[in-house]
């Protein structure tokens, strides 16, 4: 496991709390822990470690979504996503740690600013295709980015709301389809040595963080004011991402 500071364990216990609260009920907090893992691990073992929490996770997620999911919309997204894991472990295995860093802010910050446009200027009269290909370009696109940064949420967002389903839905395949990626990452993981035993002790030691998340989730699902709350996430987001990038800026002046 790493050497973590006790901030440093504090903020990966967040981070397991906060994945277990967007499994269930809360997405708009499942932007921030790939932001705050690369800031107190070195990114590229973050995103393995990460992915170890998300996976548990996601058993919280699709158990308790287990009767909410449309089946019909996976075999749109799942190739095209396991085409994208596939392109996203071959540009992971030829960068560096620093060089990812600013990556995951550049991934992070593009999907927050999709996520604005969408719900600022188009809200729910967005007009978006339909077609095989729209559902393929974004399956591919969620699993380039979750691959290199477990950020693809704001992608899906868009596809589920495009599909127009329903609240619970929407909740519900976005929970099982995320089950079934993650799960497709473990291997490309474990090859670049992301995924070890040491990483998979701390996921473990992670579950009751998780636990309670996924409680809370549930519990706000219906309570929380979503437009506020997602508003101040993006906000925190937005300044995790910034944070990262200025590496690259320091490196290059």
């Amino acid at each position: 496991m790493p050497e973590l500071e006790p901030i440093g364990w504090l903020v990966v216990g967040l981070c397991a709390f906060l994945v277990g609260a967007a499994k269930t009920g809360i997405p708009g907090v499942g932007i921030l822990p790939a932001l705050l893992m690369a800031q107190v691990i070195p990114a590229q073992e973050s995103t393995g470690m990460l992915l170890g929490i998300l996976i548990l996770g996601d058993l919280f997620g699709a158990g308790y979504h287990r009767r909410n999911a449309q089946w019909s919309h996976m075999p749109r997204l799942l190739p095209a996503a396991l085409a994208g894991i596939i392109a996203g472990h071959q540009i992971m295995d030829k960068i560096s740690d620093e060089q990812l860093k600013p990556i995951i802010g550049a991934i992070v910050l593009l999907m927050l600013g999709l996520n604005y446009w969408r719900t600022r200027s188009q809200g729910d009269d967005l007009q978006v295709p339909t077609q095989w290909w729209f559902a393929a370009g974004l399956g591919f696109t969620a699993g380039l980015t979750s691959m290199m940064a477990n950020a693809a949420g704001p992608i899906m967002i868009i596809y589920f709301v495009a599909m127009r389903l329903p609240k619970v839905e929407f909740v519900g395949t976005s929970a099982w389809f995320f089950f079934i990626i993650n799960w497709l990452k473990v291997p490309f993981s474990a090859n670049l040595d992301l995924m070890n035993a040491e990483s998979i002790k701390l996921n473990l030691i992670m579950i009751p963080a998780i636990a309670a998340g996924a409680v809370v989730g549930v519990f706000f699902l219906k309570r929380i004011p979503q437009k506020v709350f997602n508003a101040v996430v993006q906000v925190l987001a937005v300044a995790a991402a910034i944070k990262l990038m200025a590496g690259a800026v320091k490196l290059l002046f």
